[in-house]
């Protein structure tokens, strides 16, 4: 089987200069999420049918992992479905009786590998097998015309249906399996006398049943799952539904998501037990949470692994770091690329961490800027204290060993290192090591200067 992925529509509703297919439903392109679907299902080739902006969406696609083969096939002129799937056919390798192709749609992207899977499985060699949709919601869509015995004799698209046509609930979803050895001839035949001069896909079916080839169908009804995406009011419904959809999966598995609907998940999300994910919280990248772990409102964390029993207070931003075991992070500190954090550490309210490694029961409760340092155990960071990490050319690392104090209001200019024990007095600049245990006071003496005339308001404007 090989799939061809039909993408080169305008998507002129979305009122967007990105193309289409390259909207995302839960951060990653709906053409991916196709891609990916026809390859769970066992493509072993992936065909696109792109346009005008094929190159912008190529460089996207290639952004993503992908693990068969992708082929990329032009079509200049927007001359309807069939006329796609034509573009294709000297690019598809099976010809013999009994292989198939799968045609997708970018613009579709919740279709279950499942679903595809059922639907191959049900279509016997050399016949023909849709993917059908009863649904009371028909408006636009493609109605199936079946004969007195129940068996496929055609689809009519609703712009060519006839009063009694357009009652019909069961409708074509576009996703086919037709078979390679016949699939040239018949497009080959197909026409475009319709309302819209195009030449359209479902017009097979009709040419099928004249020969005599079977057509099978499986019918499906849930109507998200074969939606596709013409507005970004539908993209939104999508979006909605592919997040609540990863929502129930963690509630089927124990989590405690406090409110579904303000939960947004962008990749993969692991989760221990005891879990619990307060509302509008978001996850992006990898992001793993061990047991017992607190994730309080309005957090982002992406690309992250949070240890067993840590707690992320509300507003904390976490990003592409290393956190340990019962640990505490926040209110509002942000977490930046490169930090690890060992267990029982602290990083408070407006505390933010870049390239920094912060040891065993380290705490740095509020207000201090922690950037390219590498901290022991036990050590304590005063409020307002600042690393100053950058030159103005180049990063430099700051170096703290165990159990170091730094006072309030301390800038340490790195490079620098301060060794075990080593204290800062409050109010210092740190420019060079303190040794082991030592007491580092780097401030200028204090001037108390008598007569000084306290600064008044200019009253004349």
């Amino acid at each position: 089987m090989e799939a061809v992925i039909l993408a080169a529509g305008r998507g002129t509703r979305m009122h967007s200069q990105l193309p289409k297919v390259l909207h995302t439903v839960g951060n990653k392109p709906m053409l991916i999420h196709v891609i990916n679907s026809a390859e769970f299902a066992g493509a072993k080739k992936i065909h696109v049918v792109v346009g005008i902006d094929g190159e912008r969406i190529k460089e996207q696609v290639r952004r993503f992992p992908i693990q068969n083969e992708v082929s990329w096939i032009l079509q200049r002129e927007q001359l309807g479905t069939a006329h796609a799937v034509q573009q294709a056919v000297s690019h598809f390798e099976s010809k013999a009786e009994g292989d198939h192709i799968l045609v997708l749609y970018g613009d579709v992207p919740l279709i279950k590998p499942d679903t595809l899977v059922q639907l191959l499985l049900n279509t016997k060699t050399g016949s023909i097998g849709i993917l059908t949709l009863l649904t009371e919601n028909n408006r636009g869509l493609g109605r199936i015309l079946r004969d007195e015995s129940n068996k496929i004799m055609g689809i009519v698209e609703e712009k060519d249906a006839s009063d009694l046509q357009k009652e019909i609930k069961e409708v074509n979803s576009g996703i086919m399996a037709l078979p390679a050895d016949r699939l040239g001839s018949w497009l080959g035949k197909i026409e475009n006398n319709n309302q819209q001069s195009e030449y359209y896909l479902t017009d097979i079916i009709e040419l099928a049943a004249s020969e005599k080839v079977a057509i099978s169908s499986v019918v499906i009804s849930n109507e998200i799952e074969a939606q596709g995406v013409n507005d970004k009011s539908q993209l939104a419904l999508l979006e909605r539904h592919f997040q609540m959809t990863k929502c129930k999966e963690l509630l089927d598995k124990g989590v405690i998501i406090k409110d579904p609907s303000r939960v947004d998940i962008r990749g993969e999300l692991s989760c221990g037990q005891d879990v619990e994910i307060d509302f509008n919280t978001l996850f992006e990248g990898d992001v793993t949470l061990g047991n017992n772990v607190k994730i309080g409102p309005n957090a982002i964390i992406k690309d992250s692994s949070i240890g067993d029993d840590t707690q992320i207070l509300p507003g904390t931003i976490i990003e592409g770091s290393t956190i340990g075991e019962e640990t505490i992070l926040g209110p509002n500190a942000r977490i930046r690329p490169g930090t690890i954090l060992g267990n029982k550490v602290k990083v408070g309210n407006f505390v933010e961490t870049k390239k920094a490694i912060l040891g065993e029961g380290t705490k740095a409760n509020h207000l201090a800027y922690i950037g390219d340092a590498e901290i022991g155990k036990n050590c304590n960071i005063g409020a307002g204290t600042i690393f100053c990490n950058y030159d103005g050319a180049n990063k430099h690392k700051t170096l703290l060993g165990d159990n170091v104090f730094i006072g309030s209001n301390s800038v340490l200019v790195a490079p620098v290192k301060l060794e075990d024990d080593s204290f800062v007095a409050a109010g210092s600049a740190v420019n060079t090591n303190i040794p082991k245990g030592n007491l580092a006071v780097g401030r200028t003496k204090q001037r108390n200067i008598s007569g000084w005339k306290r600064p008044s308001k200019n009253t004349e404007n």
